[in-house]
């Protein structure tokens, strides 16, 4: 059996961005955003799926797996700016 007690312990943390606009893009807007997703988004996508029992598509772009991650972690209960 897994404990999930200490998953925020195991998060790393990450700057907050809220105070430095310029570091946060719309999807919408990335260069590459059409591209496929990153192995990193794949393998996050996938525990945050598992987590909230939610089958997450596989040939997501950067873009779509962004929006998905912050839909999943919203679903999750995750705090926003962090683990990302």
């Amino acid at each position: 059996m897994t404990d999930r007690t200490n998953d925020r312990a195991r998060t790393p943390d990450v700057p907050e961005t809220s105070n430095r606009p310029g570091l946060e893009k719309d999807p919408e807007d990335w260069v590459t955003g059409d591209e496929p997703m990153t192995g990193a988004q794949a393998s996050y996508l996938g525990t945050l799926g598992r987590r909230v029992g939610e089958d997450v598509p596989d040939d997501l772009t950067k873009a779509e797996a962004s929006e998905k991650i912050d839909e999943l972690r919203d679903k999750a209960g995750l705090e926003e700016g962090r683990g990302r």
